[in-house]
């Protein structure tokens, strides 16, 4: 009876405070459903111990905070309407009615979920609706559904009866004395600060370089890959997923003939003893090919000097690929293709419904063998959510600025400044156990262009904005190499760099379809085993397989690449734009929209491809390569074939210090 009295009874209290109670409201009947989701799923979830699950639980707030403030986006706007009206019983019925329905819905949506994820593995996503459309027997299958798991019904009335109760134990109360103008005055202010907070909650963070959290973000907080769907909730993922391209099954081949055609499995062959040299992998933002004078000796008539003369050094001692591309056109792009080998076609691996798939990466196969990993990036930690796929590719260690542990060198925007935070990358190398495998990220080349206050006139304005930062990059550069020459692990160590993707171009050679992806791809060995130039077309992909096959790693992996090492491998280059795949092999660009060809140039003779030779020439071998390329990348993501089996990374991502 006392219960009832006080679900019953109402008190009226500060109209703001009444909104922050709502929403805290529904904020803890979504964890209620995250615990249920866990409890009813047990068996699935293996490695969850109470502690995991307590960081799970904490690491959901953050994804239903954002998906909560898009589900009452209208409710939020009409409560807080700066007219008396507000106060009106029909109006406060209405709002009561408009909050219960939609978070009532969004409610159903997670119970649904906790049932359907043990068919799919997976949360529900926008692609659910196609997938409605395509079923015949709709009214059975609901009737089936509805009579094997009637208790998830009985769950969600309940929980619906219980926050309706919930809602009306506090209403807003109407002010003692109404005055017009400032009483609108406060609402306005009150919208703003509502509205400011509302989009840091659904980006996630606050900060400029954190890109809004997407569904991938959830591999911070767990240990398995799977896991990932217990910090999630489906209207979230229902959210970020909608009028996004979905990865489709592919039927070009035949399973027997499409595994003869192209495999991602690479089995090596009998080889040496496995190397145990450490690899330093250095990514570099922007770095677009045409900024790297010795990879442009023919640009202004052969006078062309570039923007980075310590790369240019370090390139007359390496093994450069003057022909790479990156595979995407964003930094999101680069890391699971440097690092794991998958290129980013039809939409960002990291941002798409299949971002909880298990991956072999550097990390993880080199971590099996005994390396220590580790994923560096000056940005603060969250930050285009690299810290939570390093954490799912296996890296043991992430430094980002919070490891940092200083203000000083922040550039206010984006991260450290690259030349502290090299020299603090360096410090950090020295204290790690050989063998050691590292990816380093820079950051200074980026909007808004600038650089530290003490370098303004040593690296001036030039004809474009990001140049002055590329040479800033590049000294801070020869700044890491000359403070790590002299370390005891430097000459048994493989250097890799190149860039992310391309930016701002200065020459028109570089503002075509196929420049837009040029990059720079070098690889450095300190004892000059690595020397000259390899013409053949490269990319991002091949980075993975080709450090691999150096090493004489004998395990087989997943990999969309090829090992540049090896002259029998297939070479060529993906790239994804507007809906169509952009395939460069040799001298040629050939185009294909899912279903058939669209476009074969001579990218060399004719860079702004304005001769079409599709039926001019055959090319019916690479035609067959490039569909049973597409067949193979869909089909795994569709299936979570990222890995062989039982290869995927045990998620135990740490602090080092």
């Amino acid at each position: 009876m006392k219960i009832n009295r006080f679900f019953n009874k109402s008190y009226s209290i500060n109209e703001y405070l009444v909104l922050i109670y709502r929403f805290i409201v529904i904020l803890l009947f979504f964890s209620v459903c995250r615990v249920l989701f866990y409890l009813l799923n047990t068996g699935l979830f293996p490695q969850v111990n109470f502690h995991s699950f307590l960081r799970m639980m904490k690491g959901g707030v953050m994804f239903d905070v954002s998906a909560l403030l898009y589900i009452n986006i209208l409710f939020f706007i009409l409560y807080l309407n700066p007219f008396p009206v507000k106060f009106k019983t029909w109006y406060q019925k209405s709002l009561k009615w408009l909050f219960l329905s939609t978070n009532g819905f969004a409610l159903a949506l997670n119970c649904i979920d906790t049932i359907y994820y043990r068919f799919v593995l997976k949360r529900t996503t926008a692609s659910i609706f196609s997938l409605l459309e395509q079923i015949n027997n709709k009214s059975s299958l609901t009737r089936s559904v509805l009579t094997d798991f009637w208790y998830m019904i009985v769950i969600w009335v309940i929980m619906l009866f219980l926050l309706g109760r919930c809602y009306r134990l506090f209403i807003p109360q109407k002010p003692g004395v109404y005055k017009k103008w400032s009483y609108s005055l406060q609402s306005v202010i009150a919208i703003v600060i509502v509205a400011l907070l509302s989009v840091i909650g659904i980006r996630g963070g606050y900060m400029p370089s954190t890109r809004p959290i997407n569904m991938n973000n959830a591999g911070k907080y767990v240990t398995s890959p799977e896991e990932m769907s217990i910090v999630q909730n489906t209207p979230f993922c229902i959210i970020r997923t909608l009028g996004k391209k979905n990865f489709v099954i592919k039927n070009y081949f035949q399973e027997p003939e499409l595994e003869k055609i192209y495999t991602p499995v690479i089995t090596p062959k009998d080889t040496a003893e496995m190397k145990k040299d450490n690899v330093v992998v250095i990514i570099l933002e922007s770095f677009s090919r045409e900024f790297v004078g010795s990879l442009n000796k023919n640009l202004n008539n052969g006078t062309y000097k570039g923007y980075t003369p310590f790369l240019d050094s370090l390139i007359s001692q390496s093994l450069v690929f003057p022909n790479a591309f990156a595979n995407g056109r964003k930094s999101i792009d680069a890391i699971p293709s440097v690092t794991a080998s998958i290129p980013a076609l039809v939409l960002p691996y990291v941002l798409s419904e299949r971002s909880g798939n298990r991956v072999n990466s550097l990390a993880s196969l080199l971590s099996g063998k005994g390396y220590e990993t580790s994923f560096f990036h000056s940005a603060p930690n969250g930050s285009m959510g690299f810290d939570a796929f390093t954490k799912i590719a296996g890296f043991k260690y992430y430094f980002g600025k919070n490891e940092y542990g200083k203000e000083d060198g922040f550039d206010g925007v984006w991260g450290i400044w690259d030349e502290p935070f090299f020299q603090y990358f360096a410090n950090e190398l020295n204290k790690m156990k050989s063998p050691f495998f590292t990816t380093i990220f820079s950051v200074s080349s980026h909007h808004p262009f600038k650089v530290p206050e003490q370098y303004v006139t040593k690296f001036p304005e030039e004809h474009i904005p990001l140049q002055k930062c590329i040479r800033y990059t590049d000294y801070s550069l020869k700044e890491f190499f000359d403070k790590i020459k002299t370390m005891p692990w430097f000459n048994n160590t493989l250097f890799v760099i190149t860039a992310d993707h391309c930016s701002e171009s200065d020459f028109k050679e570089y503002r075509t379809l196929v420049n837009d992806f040029a990059i720079p791809l070098i690889f450095y060995k300190p004892d000059g085993s690595l020397k000259g130039e390899d013409t053949s077309v490269a990319e991002q992909i091949d980075i993975m397989p080709t450090i691999l096959g150096y090493l004489n790693y004998p395990d087989p992996y997943v990999a969309f690449g090829n090992n540049l090492f090896d002259k029998n491998s297939k070479r060529f280059a993906v790239n994804y734009i507007e809906e169509t795949y952009q395939f460069l092999t040799g001298n040629y660009a050939i185009y294909f929209n899912d279903n058939e060809f669209t476009g074969i140039y001579d990218r060399i003779k004719d860079p702004n491809l304005t001769n079409n030779l599709l039926g001019k020439i055959d090319l019916s071998k690479e035609e067959n390569l490039y569909r049973a390329i597409i067949q193979q990348y869909n089909n795994r993501m569709v299936k979570n074939k990222l890995t062989i089996p039982n290869s995927g990374p045990v998620l135990t991502q740490t602090n080092r210090h």
